[in-house]
C-alpha cells in the first residue's frame, strides 16, 4: 500500500531514484515501466559491500533475510536491473567502473561552508576547549572508518594539549567506555549535529581525519565529509582509499589505510608545521570551489537530464 502511495505520487517528467534499493530505485524502474518516464539512479555507495564484510556464513544468513525489503537478496537483485536504466550517476571511480554512467561525485555550497564565517577561538570556547589542539572526526564511528585507528594514534602521541574530538556518536557512554583509560581524558564525543551546525563546529579543528579502513564497505565509498573540510579550509589527514588521493590531490595529507602509527606521524607533523598545513588547507578549500562546489553537481544533473529527455524525445 505504501509503494502504491509512492507510486501514484510520482509525477515528474524524469524520474531520479537514489541507491540500489528496491524502496528507491525498484520503485523508481516500475514507475518507468508503467510512466513511459525516463529513469535516472545516482549511486553513492556499494550497497552489496556494506552485507559482504560479515564473512561467509554471515553473508549466507543474510541473503537468506526476504523479509527485509532492503535485504542482501534484494539489492543483489537491483544491481543486475541497473542495466535498465536510462542513466546512472555515480559519486566515485569504483562504483563507476562497476555501474557505468557518469561520474558525479558529492559536492558542498562552499558559499555556506565558508571559513571567513566562524570563529574558531569561540567555538573552541564553547566545547570547552579553548587553547587545545583539535584532532577532528566528523560521523557515526563504524569499524571501516578506522576510529579505532585514530585512537590508537593518539595513544602514542605524547601531547597533552592535543583532543580528539568525535562528533556523531549515537551512545556516548558506551563509545568511551571502549576508549582506553590511557587516553580517555583526551577524547572528546559529541552527538550527530545538525547540517547547518556543521560549519561552526568544523572551524575549531586544527585537524580534520578521515582514517578509512580499507573493506568491502569503503572500497566504494567516497566520505561526504572531505568535502565539508575542503570548504572549510582545513587541514585533512586520511587515507589512500577509494578517490579519496585523487579529490585531495595535494591539499592535505595521506596515509596508508590501518597503520595508527602512519597516523600518528602525520598528526604531530601537520601540528608543527602550521604554516604549511594552513597553506594546504587554503589550497584546499581553492580546489573545492573550482572542482566540488554546487554549481558543478547542478551541470552534471543538467547534463545527465537533458541526455534522457533528448534521448527520449528522439525514440
Amino acid at each position: 500500500q505504501i509503494r502504491q502511495s509512492i507510486l501514484e505520487a510520482i509525477d515528474g517528467d524524469v524520474i531520479l531514484a537514489s541507491k540500489l534499493m528496491p524502496t528507491s530505485f525498484g520503485i523508481g524502474l516500475r514507475k518507468k515501466y508503467s510512466s513511459g518516464k525516463p529513469l535516472i539512479v545516482d549511486i553513492d555507495d556499494w550497497e552489496l559491500g556494506f552485507f559482504y564484510h560479515s564473512g561467509f556464513w554471515g553473508r549466507v544468513g543474510r541473503f537468506l533475510n526476504f523479509s527485509n525489503p532492503n535485504g542482501l537478496p534484494h539489492v543483489w537483485r537491483m544491481e543486475r536491473l541497473v542495466g535498465k536504466v536510462d542513466a546512472v550517476s555515480a559519486s566515485n571511480r569504483f562504483l563507476q567502473n562497476k555501474f557505468g554512467g557518469s561520474l558525479l561525485p558529492h559536492c558542498r555550497d562552499t558559499s555556506v561552508l565558508d571559513p571567513q564565517k566562524f570563529n574558531p577561538d569561540e567555538t573552541k570556547e564553547k566545547l570547552g576547549l579553548t587553547g587545545r589542539k583539535i584532532l577532528m572526526f566528523l560521523g557515526t564511528p563504524r569499524p571501516h572508518k578506522g576510529v579505532d585507528d585514530l585512537l590508537a594514534a593518539l595513544k602514542m602521541i605524547d601531547n597533552p594539549d592535543l583532543r580528539l574530538v568525535v562528533i556523531g556518536v549515537e551512545n556516548e557512554q558506551e563509545f568511551l567506555r571502549g576508549v582506553d583509560g590511557a587516553i580517555r581524558d583526551r577524547v572528546v564525543v559529541l552527538p550527530k549535529t545538525p547540517f547547518d551546525k556543521l560549519p561552526e563546529y568544523l572551524s575549531a579543528a586544527d585537524i580534520l581525519a578521515i582514517p578509512q579502513r580499507r573493506t568491502s564497505d569503503s572500497i566504494g565509498q567516497m566520505p561526504a565529509k572531505i568535502f565539508d573540510a575542503m570548504a572549510m579550509a582545513k587541514p585533512i589527514l586520511a587515507t589512500r582509499i577509494s578517490d579519496i588521493p585523487e579529490v585531495l590531490g595535494d591539499c592535505g595529507y595521506l596515509v596508508d589505510p590501518g597503520e595508527p602509527a602512519r597516523l600518528a606521524d602525520a598528526i604531530q607533523y601537520i601540528l608543527s608545521h602550521p604554516d604549511e598545513a594552513r597553506k594546504k588547507a587554503v589550497a584546499a578549500r581553492e580546489r573545492c570551489q573550482q572542482m566540488y562546489d554546487m554549481k558543478n553537481l547542478e551541470l552534471g544533473l543538467r547534463d545527465l537530464v537533458e541526455q534522457v529527455t533528448s534521448a527520449k524525445g528522439g525514440a
